[in-house]
């Protein structure tokens, strides 16, 4: 699980191909000493597991499912990348919940300058945007953003000139695809819902009760 919050902007060192998915080593400034084999890294807002580690570059193995729904897949060498050590239960949640399972890409359709920062327009599949809504979170490359508006099939952004320049989101322009990834939150209440009005009858251990002894609604009790 990670924040949103990107921690370094790393760079792609090497590629190698593997049965169909790809092998990529990147190089970062992060502290690795806090990183171990097997720990989860978010790589442009794909939760990616590290295999190796040398001094400071790490590698990271992205399967053909990850190439497919993701932007890794034009990946090449000297491709900067947002990056994110997973969250830990001493750390802030500053941004919001991701889980690094990116729904797909979308496309930048304009980028345009308002006062001090930056309006950035989307185009969406529909079926992400159905869970985007208006002062919502959404995570971006992973980076956490807010919803500015949205629609069925675009949405927009607000970035500030530090977001810009800590992250890949300044060297964007139109056209450019990114890794989306819709709020987990909308996710679960929109499945709830579906239970609940028999549209979708697989059994469910999320009910009225559970959201009610988690904070998320009163009891009906």
């Amino acid at each position: 699980m990670f924040t949103g919050l990107i921690q370094d902007v790393g760079i792609i060192q090497s590629l190698e191909s593997t049965q169909g998915g790809v092998r990529l080593t990147v190089s970062t400034r992060l502290d690795l000493g806090r990183v171990k084999v097997g720990d989860s890294i978010s790589v442009d807002g794909v939760c990616l597991t590290v295999v190796q580690k040398s001094g400071r570059t790490f590698t990271v193995e992205v399967s053909p499912e990850t190439l497919r729904r993701s932007t890794l897949t034009t990946a090449k060498q000297g491709r900067r990348l947002n990056l994110e050590t997973a969250l830990r239960m001493s750390d802030p949640l500053g941004g919001h919940l991701v889980s690094g399972h990116v729904d797909g890409t979308g496309e930048i359709l304009e980028i345009v300058p308002e006062g001090n920062s930056w309006r950035y327009r989307f185009r969406v599949p529909r079926e992400i945007g159905r869970y985007l809504v208006e002062k919502g979170s959404v995570a971006v490359d992973g980076i956490s953003l807010t919803v500015a508006e949205c629609g069925d099939e675009e949405f927009a952004v607000s970035v500030i000139p530090h977001t810009a320049r800590s992250t890949t989101l300044g060297e964007k322009k139109a056209g450019d695809r990114v890794n989306l990834e819709s709020d987990l939150i909308a996710k679960y209440v929109e499945k709830f819902l579906r239970q609940k009005e028999g549209l979708d009858q697989r059994p469910s251990r999320i009910d009225s009760a559970f959201l009610a002894r988690h904070g998320f609604s009163k009891s009906m009790e």
